[in-house]
């Protein structure tokens, strides 16, 4: 069995590595004190994406992507999730289900995507629904072949920066009709309601969302009336996997920051790591991060092999429990390590430990995950989990 990445992999991780230490780290403190970044430094942003062919990496080549392997874009999102700020973010991934578009959708709204001369944004939450979409209100009502789309969406990720969003709603208000709909933020009846503020600092924001008898033609409709939930699904596992290579990065980057503080901060006549106390949180970071790695790097390349798809939706669901909750776990010992410099907003730990708090939340709670893998072991038996398949 070869482990080892290949030169095409390494290549890929190289030059996500240098695009975070380029574009990225730079602008992390800028975007704390400011709250935001200037619109041109965020072309200048785009571009460099472009150049650095970084964009679209989760698309094939002939949609305007770069066609990489699933363990191929784990590797570039590990690097860009050490940035703060969700500075990564700047990198775009149109999202899976436009894959599965018309050959018109594909052509106005995927290729664009891919290109960067367009952005969506996936937009399903609602004020009553989260975890269970079948609680969704939003509703898409088909009247003399059109579709008139009311509701409310809430945490709409990159939603200011979008031209266009990706709507999960119930076509006549039936939930055995989950649908997506391709909506362009422009068209009547839509607004943005309020721009709420959260514990993090995010280079974008997340805004609610209302639809008013929005107005949608059938070629709208992205797969088919009914097929929403298992492309939201699709999604979630695309999302869950990044969130996942994110965090691992995160993590690394605050072990090292304490690491390297630890081996220079002198008491007591001798570097701090040289305390067991120290020098086993240490380890225990260092452990974290390898048992994560490793999960993360195996499961996207099961999938790469062809891994059937039921078993992917579980494994997801594993993966981005385990590195949500330890990166949570790790940054939380890079921060005692570094004292009361790791509470200084301009230190990367103090603002990664507000980061990484999201991902045991977004995409599906710690808790969701927990159901789904709990479900996958009745239905299957432990061996999905614990077996080497």
């Amino acid at each position: 069995m070869d482990l080892k990445l290949s030169a095409r992999e390494l290549a890929w991780q190289r030059r996500a590595r240098d695009f975070a230490e380029t574009w990225l780290f730079p602008h992390e403190v800028e975007l704390e004190h400011e709250g935001r970044l200037p619109s041109s430094l965020l072309r200048r942003q785009r571009s460099a994406v472009v150049k650095a062919g970084l964009n679209g990496v989760n698309h094939a080549v002939e949609h305007g992507g770069q066609g990489c392997t699933l363990l191929e874009q784990t590797l570039i999102n590990e690097q860009l999730g050490k940035a703060t700020g969700a500075l990564w973010a700047v990198v775009w991934h149109p999202a899976d289900p436009l894959k599965h578009g018309t050959k018109a959708q594909i052509r106005d709204y995927l290729i664009p995507s891919c290109q960067g001369r367009r952005r969506g944004s996936f937009a399903i939450t609602e004020s009553g629904a989260g975890s269970d979409p079948r609680m969704v209100k939003t509703r898409a009502d088909l009247k003399r072949g059109k579709y008139r789309l009311s509701g409310e969406k809430w945490f709409v990720t990159s939603g200011d920066c979008s031209d266009y969003l990706i709507v999960h709603a119930h076509v006549d208000g039936d939930p055995d009709k989950p649908t997506l709909f391709l909506v362009d933020k422009n068209l009547p009846g839509v607004r943005i309601k309020r721009v709420p503020k959260f514990m993090h600092t995010y280079v974008y924001e997340h805004p609610e969302f209302v639809f008013d008898r929005v107005e949608l033609d059938a070629g709208k409709v992205l797969g088919g009336v009914g097929q929403g939930f298992e492309l939201t699904k699709d999604w979630f596992v695309e999302a869950r996997l990044q969130i996942a290579a994110n965090c691992v990065g995160a993590a690394a980057r605050a072990a090292e920051v304490a690491n390297d503080y630890a081996a220079g901060r002198v008491q007591f006549d001798r570097p701090i790591r040289d305390f067991q106390a120290v020098e086993f949180m240490i380890a225990d970071m260092a452990v974290e991060i390898m048992a994560a790695k490793s999960m993360v790097y195996r499961v996207a390349a099961e999938i790469d092999a062809g891994l059937d798809r039921k078993l992917v939706h579980a494994r997801a669901s594993a993966v981005k429990l385990y590195a949500s909750e330890m990166a949570g776990r790790v940054v939380d010992k890079a921060l005692q390590i570094l004292g009361g410099r790791g509470y200084m907003r301009e230190n990367p730990v103090e603002r990664l430990y507000r980061d990484v708090r999201v991902d045991r939340i977004w995409e599906g709670t710690s808790e969701i995950q927990r159901a789904v893998i709990g479900g996958q072991i009745k239905k299957r038996g432990l061996a999905i989990y614990t077996g080497w398949m």
